[in-house]
Parts: structure tokens; C-alpha cells; sequence
């Protein structure tokens, strides 16, 4: 989970963004900030789907195979 104050700087630089142009360090911090939010959302959503059990009407497990599979391997990828 990213930090209130690393989100707290995404939105105040996207802001900045919106009303100005950011200085070339302030353009480098924003995309290094949104590459770490989004490998910690990626790394969030694949653990909940690795917990995520589909069933069919009829009760029958249709889980896809990759889901199962990262579950036996305890794998992300």
C-alpha cells in the first residue's frame, strides 16, 4: 500500500499539471510516483485474484486454470 503522503504528491503534482507546467525534476518525481502506484495496485489486484473462487449457477468450480495455477505455485505471474 502506497503511503497517504506519496498519493497526497501524485494529486498535488497532477494538479500543479493541470494549472501549470511541472519543472523537469517535478515531471521525473510524478512518473516515478505513478510507476510505484502502479506496480502496488497490480501487485494488490493479483493477490486478490489469486483468493477469487468463480462458480457456475449449477455450483461447479470455473475458476480459470491460470488463477488455479498461481495458487498452486503461490506465483503471481
Amino acid at each position: 500500500m502506497l503511503s497517504k503522503d506519496k498519493i497526497a504528491r501524485i494529486n498535488e503534482l497532477a494538479n500543479k499539471a493541470k494549472t501549470s507546467k511541472l519543472t523537469e525534476e517535478e515531471a521525473k518525481e510524478q512518473s516515478a510516483l505513478r510507476a510505484e502506484y502502479l506496480q502496488t495496485f497490480r501487485s494488490s489486484m493479483l493477490n486478490t485474484l489469486k483468493g477469487v473462487t468463480i462458480m457456475d449457477p449449477a455450483g461447479n468450480d470455473v475458476t480459470p486454470r491460470k488463477i488455479k495455477a498461481m495458487r498452486k505455485n503461490n506465483k503471481l505471474h
